[in-house]
Formats: structure tokens, sequence, C-alpha cells
């Protein structure tokens, strides 16, 4: 059977995503209890950085002008 304790649900990646701060505090958290898990939400921060600034390039550039 396979340990579901380990995997980042669906919600927190997406959130860990959008908000970079949520993943980094995710990873910090479960680092050494579930490494899978803390893994997945320091990659999917990672990953959520350059998104929010090209959103905000883009938001500042077409939308706010």
């Amino acid at each position: 059977m396979k340990d579901n304790k380990d995997q980042l649900s669906r919600f927190w990646f997406v959130v860990s995503n959008a908000l970079p701060p949520v993943g980094l505090f995710l990873y910090f958290r479960h680092r050494k209890a579930y490494p899978n898990k803390a893994k997945r939400a320091l990659k999917s921060a990672i990953v959520g950085v350059p998104i929010a600034i090209l959103g905000a390039c883009i938001m500042n550039t077409f939308v706010l002008n």
C-alpha cells in the first residue's frame, strides 16, 4: 500500500505555486519527516516565482496602462 502522507496534495501544490512563501514554509516544515512532500513544495515555489514576475510584468504593461 502506498503511503499518502509523503505526497503533497493538489491544493497545497497550487497554493505553493501561487504563493511561493507558502511553498518555502511547507518545505521547511516537512523536510525531515516527509522528504518527497517537501521537495515537491519547494519545486512548486521555485516555479511560482518566475510565473509571478511574468504575471506582474504583463499586468503592469497591459492592464494597468
